[in-house]
């Protein structure tokens, strides 16, 4: 894996945070494999969730849409129902793993001053990993919940720590949810 230089889009201490929530979506639940962790990974979700909402940090939901099996507008593309995102909250709608690939993502992140990203969200070595790095190649300071993201792979425990240690050696912060201070 190549070594990210981030662009620095401003000097530290300036901009403001948001918290993205990656792909999480009910048809992922479904999964033979079942998701590693899932009742702590929703709870570490919404505890970043609840943070933000009470430091007024914006929160953006990002929602996947495939033709192998989270086709928009179906059960399985709608979000977990434990996610109850607020009237006025953005989601944004993607078809790559990257959430700022061919979408607004970054339009929407620039209009509310934002250069600091917490990440959370499913899959691990999918697009919770191709955000952090398209985040940062972007300039984007990135924090990842090491414990509110997950994968429904059989390998998902290291695939979390692989994810963990590889996009903390790229440039993102990575701590535990508890630990994430959002302001």
């Amino acid at each position: 894996m190549k070594k990210v230089t981030p662009k620095q889009t401003a000097s530290p201490g300036e901009g403001k945070t948001a918290l993205l929530v990656i792909d999480v979506q009910q048809g992922l639940f479904q999964k033979s494999t079942p998701i590693y962790k899932a009742d702590e990974l929703l709870q570490n979700i919404n505890l970043l969730i609840e943070s933000a909402h009470r430091a007024n940090v914006p929160v953006i939901y990002i929602q996947h849409d495939d033709t192998r099996g989270l086709i928009k507008g179906s059960p399985d593309w709608q979000l977990h129902p434990r996610l109850q995102p607020l009237p006025a909250e953005s989601i944004i709608y993607k078809q790559h793993p990257n959430a700022f690939e061919e979408t607004n993502l970054g339009e929407v992140l620039q209009g509310k001053g934002v250069t600091r990203l917490v990440v959370c969200g499913m899959v691990t070595h999918g697009c919770v990993r191709a955000t952090c790095i398209g985040a940062l190649e972007l300039g984007y300071t990135v924090t990842l919940a090491a414990d509110a993201h997950s994968s429904y792979s059989p390998q998902a425990a290291e695939l979390i720590e692989k994810w963990n240690v590889n996009l903390a050696a790229l440039g993102a912060g990575v701590k535990p949810a508890a630990e994430i201070a959002l302001a």
